[in-house]
């Protein structure tokens, strides 16, 4: 699992105009640590949360093809998720095991803003990742070609979304993905701001 630490104006930046600085790490320390019980609640193997030092490279395909390169020395499949996907469950984390253990090269969950939310391989090339536009609406149509040019047979999960900007917020919230008793960023200040009862 990538992932950043939730330190206050450097993740989650979109939302601070509706959280606040704090509020927003805080919001993002919740899904990371939603996101780490997913994967455990998976039971496939050792659960390894990256944080931004372990990470090594000059952007996200670079980060991602060393994580691969370093975690499939050790297993035979590997799974990489982020952490801003509340819709993940631990079945989609079976499900790419199951496709990868029939035959799958590649695993992947898209996600509604053209990227993804998973990505799971049982090898690993730089060239999956080589002239990728990281951010963009275009990152999972250029990585099929990607697989397409690598010869490689893939499966995708249904599309799922993310938690990036403030209407995603309000999603999280209809959909009751993080919701606990009381209030689940712990600022009944921050709730009001983004005008529901609990996140």
């Amino acid at each position: 699992m990538f992932a950043r630490e939730p330190r206050a104006g450097r993740v989650k930046t979109r939302l601070i105009p509706l959280l606040g600085a704090e509020g927003a790490a805080r919001l993002h320390a919740r899904l990371v640590a939603r996101t780490l019980a997913t994967a455990r609640a998976a039971a496939l193997g050792p659960v390894e949360l990256w944080g931004t030092r372990r990470q090594r490279g000059a952007d996200l395909g670079a980060r991602m093809t060393h994580a691969f390169q370093r975690s499939l020395r050790r297993a035979r499949r590997v799974i990489l998720i982020g952490s801003d996907c509340p819709m993940l469950r631990a079945a989609h984390l079976r499900r790419a095991e199951r496709w990868l253990a029939g035959g799958a090269d590649a695993v992947f969950a898209p996600a509604e803003d053209g990227g993804y939310a998973l990505i799971a391989l049982r090898r690993v090339s730089p060239r999956l990742f080589a002239g990728i536009e990281w951010g963009g609406p275009r990152v999972m149509a250029q990585t099929r070609k990607r697989l397409a040019a690598l010869g490689w047979r893939w499966r995708e999960l249904p599309e799922v979304w993310d938690v990036d900007r403030p209407e995603d917020v309000r999603r999280l919230q209809r959909a009751g993905l993080l919701q606990q008793r009381g209030n689940a960023l712990g600022d009944q200040a921050v709730a009001a701001r983004v005008g529901v009862d609990r996140i």
